[in-house]
């Protein structure tokens, strides 16, 4: 009866994360249609004559109705072919895993220095020291809405120009990998961790309040038990639902982020691949790496929902 159970709550989940793929896919296609200009102007600039562009066209498929095209593209990407490059030719594919490791490791790295963070922080801010209560929580407020491009200037000037410990840009050698050059991921992890963990911190630190105050917690509590054992016994477990949701939603942002990151820093990963495939209209690659961190989101929380309903003991 558990075995029927959990299957259709699996199935339910995977026909719910489809259900938000299919949506998402139609909204990054007609995104992707309403940038202005195409693959065809920008590669020559305005220079063409209005047959050359024409040619381009027709031979890129762009003169066709926008709803052929996106069944197109549909069917190619669920068939793990999600086309051609506009301006380079070459298959979408191999571009995104050349430059999906950086971005994986980045995101990788910051999402392991945040995990810890964020509840220790929202913690802090519940249960530390009296006096640095209101100082930690106008931290964590502060920082969960600093924009990461004030973040990564304020890391290069602290870190690069008044320490020197870490160069300012993070330019890999020509066939590099990126793990080979840690001192060049220090201030793009760093950008995308430090206003990550503020702001799972302020979102955890209501659901720590509120555990905190449950009468078995201040039992605990007026017993004598360290505030580390009390977080580590009662408040993470009792709190595992909204956490796992908030990692699932941290984690997508995260990997969004490296587009910002990858772009102050010099660091050629997706996000990086993104922010040029929108500038010249490569218009398959901007639909294939923004439905990959859909991807990611949708996967992760419904992953979240799963651990949620084991959690909390909920029935689909």
């Amino acid at each position: 009866m558990r075995l029927r159970r959990a299957a259709t709550l699996l199935a339910a989940m995977v026909a719910r994360g489809l259900t938000l793929l299919a949506a998402a896919s139609v909204m990054i296609f007609l995104a992707a249609e309403a940038l202005p200009g195409d693959a065809a102007e920008v590669r020559f600039g305005g220079r063409a004559t209005p047959e050359q562009v024409a040619q381009i066209r027709e031979a890129g498929g762009l003169d066709r109705p926008p709803h052929a095209r996106y069944l197109d593209w549909l069917a190619g990407t669920l068939a793990g072919r999600p086309g051609h490059s506009y301006v380079t030719g070459r298959p979408v594919a191999d571009l995104i895993s050349e430059r999906a490791p950086v971005t994986l490791l980045l995101a990788g790295a910051a999402l392991a220095l945040a995990c810890p963070a964020m509840p220790a922080l929202a913690w802090l801010a519940v249960r530390g020291p009296r006096r640095l209560r209101p100082v930690i929580t106008v931290l964590v407020v502060g920082g969960a809405a600093l924009p990461q491009v004030v973040v990564a200037a304020g890391l290069v000037a602290l870190l690069s120009a008044a320490w020197g410990l870490v160069p300012p840009v993070s330019l890999l050698p020509a066939g590099a990998a990126p793990w080979q050059h840690p001192h060049l991921l220090v201030l793009p992890v760093l950008t995308l961790a430090l206003p990550s963990a503020a702001y799972g911190a302020a979102l955890l630190r209501g659901v720590f309040a509120d555990v905190a105050a449950l009468p078995f917690v201040r039992d605990a509590e007026l017993r004598g038990l360290s505030s580390l054992a009390v977080l580590l016994r009662y408040v993470l477990p009792m709190s595992a639902a909204p956490l796992a949701r908030l990692l699932a939603v941290i984690s997508g942002g995260l990997v969004a982020g490296t587009a910002v990151a990858e772009t102050l820093f010099g660091l050629a990963g997706l996000g990086e691949l993104l922010v040029t495939a929108v500038g010249v209209r490569d218009i398959p690659v901007v639909q294939a790496v923004a439905l990959l961190a859909t991807a990611v989101v949708v996967c992760g929380l419904l992953a979240a929902d799963g651990i949620a309903r084991v959690t909390t003991g909920a029935r689909a």
